[in-house]
């Protein structure tokens, strides 16, 4: 498929360190002929979340290369769509005119795993979350993709 007709997601979500980059590491690794995938947030924080990296690095997606990205840094009528990540982005961004707004729920990885009694055991909760991610991944780039398969 050429760049041309790649179509392009962006995950916005609150602070942009790290649903919104588990998300854009999946949809790279896995559709990255046939969709371009970028991430922003409403507050980005300074860096991505290291256990983030980790727990994508196990599945060999890498997640290094994206900082935290104010959303007003991205030109949100060049997305095909926009998926929101969590409640707080949902809230921002109720209606995107002319644009697909797409509303995912996942947990908060590092809200989640605050009570954890362990770095293993907090990231086994980051684990999960990715995993959740990844199949959302599969089922949103799958339905995206049919659109575009008619119109070839």
């Amino acid at each position: 498929m050429s760049d041309a007709k790649r179509l392009r997601i962006l995950f916005l979500g609150t602070r942009n360190s790290c649903r919104g980059h588990m998300a854009e590491g999946w949809v790279r690794s896995l559709y990255g002929d046939a969709f371009e995938a970028a991430s922003a947030g409403t507050d980005p924080t300074p860096i991505v979340d290291p256990r983030a990296v980790k727990v994508m690095a196990e599945v060999g997606v890498d997640i290094t290369g994206g900082l935290p990205t104010p959303v007003a840094e991205r030109d949100l009528p060049a997305y095909d769509a926009v998926v929101t990540v969590c409640e707080g982005a949902a809230e921002h961004y109720r209606d995107l005119s002319g644009i697909q707004l797409l509303r995912a729920r996942f947990d908060d990885p590092p809200t989640s795993a605050e009570s954890a009694r362990s770095d293993d055991e907090a990231l086994r909760i980051y684990r999960r979350i990715r995993n959740e991610i990844r199949l959302f991944v599969e089922s949103l780039c799958e339905s995206l993709k049919q659109p575009l398969a008619a119109a070839e």
